[in-house]
C-alpha cells in the first residue's frame, strides 16, 4: 500500500490531509513526532466552516461575539438548528427532562455502551463564538464523516448538547451534565431562577425544551469533549492541541452585606455602617488571598448588586459573588475559610453584618488514563503536537467523569482571551483540533 492509501473498512482509499500541523521548539512536557503517519480520517473543512457560521449568527453580537444565554429565544434557535442537523443524519433523538439533547448513531453491537460526544450551545453574556459551540459542531461533523466515509463503528455514538453549562443566567454551571449524573437533583434543577425571577421549569417549557426522557445515566464506555483552552499556555508553546489531564476544584459563594441607609451629606463618616465600604474592603483582601494560598489559585468577585442604589444614599445592602478555584481542594477549602474571615474583618471594622452562601461546588477533576491516552496516541498518529494541561475551567467532562471515564483536549485561544467577544482561536487549529477529536472517537469506538 501506498503511503497516499489506507484501509478503511478493508477498501483502499485514498488520503488527503489538509492538516495545520503545528512545530514546536522542545518544552518541557511535550512530545514531538515524526511526521509522515496515515490519516485515518479526514473532515469537510469547508462544510465544517459553513455549520460553524450559521450557528455563530444565532445570537450574534456587533463585535463578532454571541450572546446566547440559556433558555433564551436565541438558544431555542440554536437547538432547533442543532436538532434539525441530527435529524439529516437520520439519528434516534432525544430530549431529557432537564433539556439535554441526545442522539444516537447505530453501532454494530447495540448492546454495549457507547462512546458520547458533545459540548454545549449557550454562551456567557456577549462572549465568545468558540466556548462549547466548537465542541458541539466538532461533535457533529464527527457523525457526518462518519456517514461520508460508511463507516459502521463497534460501538454507538451519542451526541449531546447540554443544558445550561455556562451558569452565567441560573447559577449552577454545568447543570444539564450535573443532573444527569444525579449529582443535582431534578426538581431543584427546575426550580431555579434567573434574575429576573424567571423558572428554569417554565423556560425549557416555553421554548419547547421541556423533554419526556428521564434524566438518569446510561452506561457509557468513555466521554469525549474538544473546547477551546481559554489560556495562553498552548499559543506560548506553539503546540496544536492539550491533552487536559485535569480541571482545578471550583466553589462559588455568594456574600450578603446588612449596613444601614443614611444621608450621603450630613452623615459623619464615623457614624457610619456602610455596607459598601464594608464590601469593598473585604473584596480587595479576597483579591490578594491567592498569592498567600498557591500559585495556581485564583480568585474573582464577578457580580455586584448594591441597595437603594442612589448617588447620595449610603448603602444598606451589598451583595456579590465569589469564585475561588484551584487544582487542589484543600487551597480551595482554605480560601473559602479566609474569604470569610476577610468579610467578618471588614464588618467588625465597619459596625456591619453579613450573610455568606456556598451556592455551587465542584472538587477538582483528573480525567481517565485511557482517554488521555486514545487522545494522544491519535495526536501521534496524525503528526500534531501536543502537550499535557491542566484546566481552570470547568465543563461538562467534569461531571461525567465522576461517574464514567471521560476526557477532553483543548484548541488554543488566541491571546488566551475568552468569556468576551475577542475570544478567537484560528481556523487552522480549529480544524486540526476536529480532524484529532474524529479519529480519537473512531479509535475510542472501534471499528
Amino acid at each position: 500500500m501506498s503511503l497516499g492509501e489506507v484501509v478503511l473498512m478493508g477498501i483502499i482509499h485514498p488520503v488527503s490531509r489538509p492538516f495545520y500541523p503545528v512545530l514546536s521548539n522542545d518544552t518541557t512536557g511535550v512530545k514531538s513526532v515524526p511526521r509522515g503517519e496515515i490519516v485515518m480520517l479526514t473532515i469537510d473543512e469547508e462544510r465544517f466552516q459553513e455549520s460553524f457560521e450559521t450557528y455563530s449568527a444565532i445570537g450574534s453580537t456587533n463585535n463578532n461575539g454571541l450572546h446566547r444565554l440559556a433558555l433564551t429565544d436565541e438558544d431555542k434557535h440554536v437547538r432547533d438548528q442543532f436538532v434539525a442537523d441530527l435529524e439529516s443524519l437520520g439519528v434516534d433523538i432525544r430530549i431529557d427532562q432537564i433539556g439535554n439533547i441526545f442522539a444516537r448513531r447505530d453501532g454494530q453491537n447495540q448492546d454495549i455502551a457507547p462512546i458520547l460526544i458533545g459540548s454545549h450551545l449557550d454562551s456567557q453574556p456577549y462572549g465568545g463564538r468558540y466556548d462549547g459551540q466548537l465542541g458541539v459542531l466538532t461533535a457533529l461533523e464527527t457523525l457526518r464523516t462518519l456517514e461520508d466515509e460508511g463507516i459502521e463503528t463497534k460501538r454507538p455514538i451519542e451526541i449531546v448538547n447540554w443544558t445550561n453549562e455556562e451558569g452565567s443566567r441560573f447559577q449552577h454551571a454545568m447543570l444539564g451534565s450535573a443532573v444527569f449524573i444525579e449529582k443535582t437533583d431534578l426538581s431543584e434543577a427546575l426550580d431555579l431562577t434567573d434574575v429576573e425571577g424567571n423558572r428554569l421549569g417554565d423556560e425549557l417549557t416555553r421554548i419547547g425544551y421541556a423533554g419526556t426522557d428521564a434524566v438518569e445515566p446510561f452506561d457509557i464506555h468513555a466521554y469525549l469533549e474538544l473546547h477551546i483552552e481559554q489560556g495562553p499556555i498552548l499559543e506560548e508553546h506553539g503546540n496544536a492541541i492539550g491533552v487536559v489531564d485535569g480541571v482545578f476544584g471550583i466553589t462559588w459563594l455568594r456574600a450578603t452585606i446588612h449596613g444601614e441607609t443614611d444621608h450621603a451629606g450630613p452623615t459623619p463618616m464615623h457614624t457610619r455602617r456602610d455596607a459598601m465600604a464594608t464590601a469593598a474592603d473585604a473584596i480587595s483582601e479576597i483579591n490578594r488571598l491567592p498569592n498567600r494560598l498557591s500559585a495556581d489559585a485564583v480568585s474573582t468577585v464577578g457580580e455586584l448588586r448594591v441597595e437603594p442604589d442612589s448617588i447620595n444614599v449610603i448603602p444598606d445592602v451589598v451583595e456579590f459573588t465569589v469564585d475561588l478555584r484551584s487544582y487542589d481542594d484543600d487551597v480551595v477549602a482554605e480560601a473559602i475559610e479566609r474569604t470569610e474571615a476577610e468579610i467578618v474583618a471588614a464588618c467588625n471594622r465597619h459596625g456591619t453584618t453579613y450573610e455568606l452562601e456556598e451556592i455551587w461546588k465542584t472538587r477538582h477533576t483528573e480525567f481517565s488514563p485511557r482517554v488521555r491516552d486514545a487522545i494522544a496516541d491519535t495526536a501521534e498518529s496524525l503528526d500534531v503536537t501536543y502537550e499535557s494541561i491542566v484546566s481552570g475551567a470547568g465543563h461538562d467532562a467534569t461531571n461525567v467523569n465522576q461517574a464514567f471515564p471521560a476526557g477532553m483536549f483543548f484548541v488554543p485561544s488566541v491571546d488566551g482571551k475568552t468569556h468576551n467577544e475577542a475570544e478567537y482561536t484560528a481556523w487552522g487549529d480549529c480544524v486540526t483540533g476536529a480532524n484529532v477529536y474524529a479519529n480519537a472517537i473512531l479509535a475510542l469506538a472501534g471499528r
